[in-house]
């Protein structure tokens, strides 16, 4: 076998070929989602995705003859290094042969760039932020993967470890269920300190325009608030979050998607979605027209819901506003989604949280991603 050529991504007809070239990976796998084309130009695009007014993206293609073999993008994130005071450049959007001489070539050509952007790390996957979906999925390739996570086959982590790449941190994935984890103890406790301080919850207005917007206005507030000091996370930036705003509405389901008050202010969020990959998982063709189609036939499939981000101010951390919170999108969700839900994703560091599903709420882990770091 001949060794892969590399070269950088040049003009529109080669962004289409990066972008299709993710279908060469994912044949005869079950278990895979096919994204939509054009979300994928749309999040790759430096003038539509406003993460590029601070930020660089170069990209790079693999091939052998007029076949692409892998894919990568070196991505420079200068809201991240005047948060981190640090020099770290990422990777992301990697697609790849079972070949560790291809994977290596992608992984020098996006490493070079970084080095000549005066980086010192690279980190990866994230695509193109850790604001996105981002991380390698590391275990649990036996479903596939929930809204807005990330899948990939089993050999990648492989390609990762043989090129340099080392843990920086891991992420999991837990399944929860409305009978298991409802428990009596669980109604008891929450219904008492929903009493003791004053704890309300009410919806996101999704019908009065002005109203929607101060509702995720008050969202984005509370989660720069609280995921402040979280390994890796930085702020949205107003552009960003009208951006997220725009595009997950269209599939959120407002019954999932609330704050929580301790008398009468804002304390908390709790934002989770219906799994509309249930659905996607057969547009195969990856067409906006498709993905419109299988939303509106396969309705039914989208059983599952996932808990995307949960945030508690700081001053409210003691309060037990989380454990009413999950009580109430349990109360909510298992209603109408019978299948269950995920709660996604949670830092391996986060010891209150992982015990806090595991043993109050009877969650199974069942998927780990994970974030590399290669110094450069």
């Amino acid at each position: 076998m001949s060794a892969a050529t590399i070269r950088t991504v040049e003009n529109e007809q080669d962004r289409m070929r990066f972008i299709k070239s993710q279908w060469n990976f994912y044949k005869g796998d079950k278990n895979w989602v096919p994204p939509l084309i054009d979300e994928r130009k749309k999040l790759l695009s430096v003038t539509k995705n406003p993460f590029y007014q601070h930020s660089k993206l170069r990209m790079f293609l693999a091939e052998r003859g007029s076949e692409v073999v892998g894919r990568i993008a070196a991505i420079t994130n200068e809201n991240h290094n005047k948060r981190f005071n640090d020099k770290v450049g990422f990777i992301g959007f990697f697609e790849c042969e079972n070949n560790q001489e291809t994977a290596n070539a992608l992984f020098r050509a996006a490493e070079a760039w970084l080095k000549s952007e005066g980086k010192d790390t690279a980190r990866g996957p994230v695509n193109p932020s850790m604001n996105d979906e981002a991380a390698l999925l590391i275990d649990g390739f036996d479903s596939p993967p929930v809204i807005l996570t990330t899948y990939n086959p089993a050999y990648y982590p492989a390609l990762f470890d043989n090129a340099g790449y080392g843990k920086v941190k891991d992420n999991y994935a837990y399944l929860l269920h409305h009978k298991e984890y409802q428990t009596e103890k669980m109604t008891r406790l929450q219904k008492a300190i929903r009493e003791r301080h004053k704890i309300t919850i009410r919806g996101v207005n999704f019908k009065d325009k002005t109203q929607f917007k101060k509702d995720t206005d008050t969202i984005k507030e509370i989660y720069n608030a609280a995921w402040r000091n979280n390994w890796g996370m930085v702020e949205f930036t107003d552009a960003e979050w009208d951006a997220l705003v725009s595009d997950l509405k269209p599939v959120a389901d407002p019954d999932i998607i609330f704050l929580a008050e301790v008398e009468g202010k804002p304390a908390g969020f709790l934002l989770a979605l219906p799994d509309i990959n249930r659905a996607m998982i057969h547009n195969t063709s990856g067409s906006l027209l498709g993905a419109g189609w299988n939303l509106l036939t396969k309705q039914k499939e989208i059983n599952f819901c996932r808990i995307v981000i949960m945030g508690v101010l700081p001053e409210y951390r003691k309060t037990g506003v989380d454990a009413v919170m999950y009580y109430e999108v349990g109360e909510r969700a298992g209603k109408k989604y019978t299948a269950g839900g995920e709660a996604s994703w949670i830092d391996e560091a986060n010891a209150d949280m992982n015990l806090a599903l595991t043993k109050s709420m009877n969650a199974k882990r069942y998927k780990t991603y994970r974030i590399y770091d290669k110094a450069l």
